[in-house]
């Protein structure tokens, strides 16, 4: 039995501490912001002391956003390029209803704890008071008309920098009466700029080798933002550090709240664990059959990341090199990061479906099953639909809560918590992106290596082609050398059969033995 047993000796454990030397730093920060903060707050900092400690962490999310848009151009462009548009389109069908389907199985998730738990009660509303939120006029037909507006831009720098949205103006001495006007506001379009992407990337593929220097100049581009990335991983540490301490001393009344709301808290964060640990690997084994752990201790840096930004986007470059690691076929992981970044919202269904139904029984409102399935698919389409709605989570529990007559103003309640909550939901999303990827790989891979067949065929027939080019240049070199033309007296040229003579004659010096003795000849 021992035999067996793997040896360990120091130069192994050497290896293991320089291999996951980053994964440790970048835990080690994160434990030490939890630890700091905790710590930092009895001794009631001012407001300038925390914004100094969060400088840091506000330096390094910049650097991430930095990232994030050359990244998904480059990534789209290059990836897009290496498929043809047949296979495109059928990577681009699986990873929306993956997406789809797994932002639905976790609502139901949070659906089936939530009534399990029963974490509201009257009781509580009565120790929180009532809330302040505003009602607003949502309509989700628009945000579906939103998102259609943004997938399909009419400018493209545009995009880069601002976002369509349907604002609803009130109509003076009408009341409860609003006209819609299209209005655009700050933040990059990222759903344009992947949909320009992708086409443009498509349609480079298709050119074949007249546009090979272009997908070759984005590839030195993607290669370029990724070693950048990889230089910033090393101050990950202290940037994630510094946002987590700095959140946790900008907290008021942390220990009432988690107190009051903490049933609330045990309830979202089971729902999310749950699915991460049960049912994302469940997924992966059944498709991809590896296992499932070791995959997601791969994605482990991108998943502190995640957690201490609170950005799916903001993590999307250090997923990408998590990816890769994992022997993800960078053409699909190019193709499904950026998109998921984007539309894939699962850990947030399963927020808004715990969060809806606790301010339900918070205020006694009694729910049936229709309203349940009411919740569970509004809080999926919900989720797609505002994909470029900035603050997504308010959006969506507004949506959810007007479809089963709840009252929205008791969602800052929940606000106080949300900073921490937020940031678990968000190591969902990320995550789904990454097992997204994988799945989708793994549906795709005989299409992949059929496309990698048919390139090898036609490498090895235009290679055919240029040998018997050069063969028959070569032949036509050798037939010059037999016959050259010679022009004449009168101008004509006519070609002449070229003679080699081979003089069979002595050298000199044989010829001078030769006259000083007549003998030897």
């Amino acid at each position: 039995m021992k035999k067996n047993l793997p040896s360990i000796t120091m130069d192994g454990v050497k290896a293991w501490f320089r291999e996951n030397m980053l994964l440790l730093l970048t835990f080690t920060g994160v434990l030490s912001g939890f630890v700091l903060g905790t710590f930092l707050r009895a001794l009631e900092l001012s407001p300038e002391t925390i914004l100094l400690i969060a400088y840091p962490g506000e330096l390094f999310m910049r650097l991430l956003k930095l990232m994030i848009l050359p990244l998904i151009i480059a990534s789209l462009i290059t990836g897009a390029a290496g498929l043809n548009a047949k296979m495109n389109g059928m990577i681009a069908l699986r990873t929306i209803v993956f997406f789809i389907a797994t932002s639905l199985l976790s609502a139901c998730v949070g659906l089936v704890l939530v009534i399990a738990l029963h974490p509201g009660n009257p009781e509580t509303k009565t120790l929180l008071g009532s809330g302040t939120t505003i009602d607003k006029k949502i309509d989700i037909m628009d945000n579906f008309l939103d998102l259609g507006r943004n997938l399909i831009p009419d400018n493209l720098f545009k995009a880069a920098f601002q976002t369509a949205g349907t604002k609803y103006v009130p109509v003076p001495e009408k009341f409860e009466e609003f006209t819609k006007n299209l209005s655009y506001r700050s933040g990059t379009n990222t759903l344009g700029i992947i949909f320009f992407c992708l086409t443009f990337g498509t349609v480079l593929g298709s050119l074949g080798k007249k546009a090979q220097l272009v997908v070759e100049f984005f590839k030195i581009i993607d290669e370029a933002i990724m070693k950048m990335v990889n230089a910033i991983m090393w101050i990950s540490p202290i940037g994630i550090s510094s946002v987590i301490c700095a959140k946790i001393l900008g907290v008021a009344n942390l220990g009432s709240m988690m107190s009051q709301l903490g049933l609330f808290l045990i309830t979202v964060c089971s729902g999310i664990f749950i699915y991460q640990f049960t049912f994302l690997q469940a997924i992966y084994f059944i498709f991809v059959r590896k296992n499932p752990f070791k995959f997601w201790w791969g994605l482990f840096q991108a998943w502190m990341t995640a957690f201490a930004t609170a950005s799916t986007a903001a993590a999307l470059p250090i997923t990408f090199r998590c990816v890769e690691k994992n022997n993800v076929d960078p053409r699909i992981s190019k193709f499904v990061l950026p998109i998921g970044a984007t539309v894939n919202m699962d850990g947030t269904a399963l927020f808004v479906t715990v969060a809806s139904i606790f301010i339900a029984q918070m205020n006694d409102i009694p729910l049936n099953a229709g309203d349940y399935a009411t919740v569970v698919l509004t809080s999926t389409a919900a989720s797609i639909a505002s994909a470029s709605v900035p603050s997504a989570a308010l959006v969506l529990m507004l949506i959810v809560l007007q479809a089963i007559d709840a009252p929205v103003q008791d969602v800052s309640l929940l606000w106080a918590i949300d900073w921490f909550v937020d940031r678990c939901r968000t190591t969902n999303n990320m995550l789904g992106d990454a097992y997204g990827a994988a799945v989708v790989a793994a549906l795709s891979k005989k299409e992949l290596q059929a496309m990698d067949q048919l390139n090898e065929k036609n490498m090895e027939y235009e290679k055919q082609i240029s040998m018997a080019t050069n063969d028959i240049s070569e032949e036509e070199s050798l037939i010059g050398l037999c016959k050259s033309p010679s022009v004449t007296s009168n101008g004509s040229r006519v070609e002449v059969p070229e003679e080699i003579i081979v003089e069979n004659s002595m050298d000199e010096e044989d010829e001078e033995l030769t006259a000083l003795n007549p003998s030897l000849a």
